[in-house]
């Protein structure tokens, strides 16, 4: 039996708490170390649930991360299979690419948030908090993402103008991608919730320049963090 096939076969269950983050790091070691060697099938979704001891849903987050680093490839009807053992230069999530976002994201949610702070309205600064909130209890990687996103839409929408609002709904399926690989590979997710509230009592106290500092910190963090798992490519 090949070292590929000893791989497949092996049981290796991870607590629940960081299922996605244990699957994703075990499967890239596997492809970096060539004991899934490029051209490998991976095996479906569900025998490596069982594999992992983990749903479906949480496998499915671990490939996805796999596929933005351009090291799977899933083709329908196929599966999935083992492209190269290192990361493409270039992450792309979707239609943008990380330097797309890393770009532009300052130039809209940064005076999206100042203008929050002078707009918003008491609706809208309690369903920021309520985000904080939840963010800070959800352990669901996939779940928290969700929530993420849906903090940096409410603050689009607070800082009422339309065009920020659609900017950033247009852009929420890479940023989800990104935000994702973020918090498998650099673990951002507790440091992106202290970041968050700060930004979101910033608005909450009608700070202008505390709003948009509190942003731009928080995306600065986030370009470390791409910056990082890239090297010298991600700038």
């Amino acid at each position: 039996m090949s070292a590929g096939a000893d791989w497949i076969y092996e049981a290796n269950p991870v607590h629940r708490k960081s299922a996605a983050e244990s699957v994703f790091e075990d499967l890239r070691s596997a492809i970096v170390s060539g004991r899934l060697t490029v051209g490998t099938r991976l095996p479906s979704e569900t025998h490596l649930a069982g594999r992992y001891g983990v749903s479906r849903p949480i496998v499915r987050e671990a490939l996805r991360s796999l596929q933005t680093l351009g090291m799977t490839q899933t083709r329908t009807g196929s599966g999935t299979f083992v492209l190269t053992d290192s990361p493409r230069q270039e992450l792309r999530y979707g239609g943008y690419s990380a330097r797309d976002l890393m770009e532009a994201r300052p130039f809209v949610e940064v005076p999206a948030a100042g203008w929050a702070a002078l707009r918003r309205t008491d609706q809208q600064v309690a369903r920021m908090m309520k985000l904080c909130g939840e963010m800070d209890q959800q352990e669901d990687l996939h779940k928290w993402v969700l929530l993420d996103c849906e903090f940096h839409s409410a603050i689009a929408e607070a800082s009422g103008n339309s065009l920020f609002a659609k900017v950033i709904a247009d852009a929420r399926d890479s940023v989800s991608q990104q935000s994702e690989l973020l918090n498998l590979m650099a673990h951002r997710r507790v440091a992106s919730n202290i970041e968050h509230r700060k930004i979101a009592e910033a608005i909450e106290a009608g700070s202008e320049d505390g709003a948009r500092q509190a942003m731009e910190a928080h995306l600065g963090k986030v370009k470390q963090a791409v910056t990082s798992i890239m090297g010298d490519d991600a700038r």
